[in-house]
């Protein structure tokens, strides 16, 4: 039986792995899974490891660089080992964005809280879940393949200044333009 990798030992090997400067392509290796480390991505954004924050952010940075999802399950993947992770709600946070152009021809580019620059567009999409008791919204940008960030609250308010209506699914929705697509957030009949 392999011994599950310690945080170091994956941080030295996503260093190795990253040394070019770009993310590692991760969705390439299939490496055996050496079970589960007592690492947690809290919902605000903030690493855990062993029950303690891991304040370093060009680690948590590193970290990020060699995450993935599988289903619901979240591992740290190496050329050579794959360990699972718990993660509370989204892996990232979208702590910022910034609005160019208007109407349809409107761009929002976020940056979230491991340094990911993303443009909203047909292949980073908004979507908007809705607590079926509160019916408080939990907006989420797809950042990279089946990872997501959490809007955070304030960057959220900011964007619904930007909304409009149009036409989706046969109603009229409140949404946001980015790249030229439009994402729903709530049914327009629904606002206050």
């Amino acid at each position: 039986m392999r011994k599950t990798p310690s945080a170091e030992s994956l941080a030295a090997a996503a260093t190795r792995a990253s040394i070019s400067g770009g993310l590692p392509p991760v969705h390439l290796w299939d490496p055996p899974f050496c079970g589960d480390i007592d690492m947690e991505i809290r919902r605000d954004g903030t690493w855990f490891y062993q029950g303690t924050p891991i304040g370093r952010a060009p680690l948590v940075r590193l970290f990020s660089s060699i995450l993935r999802r599988e289903g619901d399950a979240y591992f740290l993947v190496t050329p050579v080992e794959k360990v699972g992770i718990r993660v509370e709600d989204a892996p990232f946070v979208a702590v910022d964005a910034n609005a160019a152009g208007a109407d349809t021809d409107q761009v929002i580019a976020f940056t979230t809280n491991v340094g990911d620059r993303v443009t909203a567009g047909p292949e980073h999409p908004i979507r908007v879940e809705r607590d079926p008791e509160t019916g408080e919204p939990a907006p989420y940008l797809l950042v990279r393949v089946n990872l997501e960030a959490l809007i955070d609250r304030k960057t959220f308010y900011r964007l619904v200044e930007l909304g409009a209506e149009h036409p989706h699914a046969g109603e009229d929705w409140f949404g946001l333009w980015s790249s030229g697509c439009f994402f729903p957030m709530i049914p327009a009949k629904d606002l206050p």
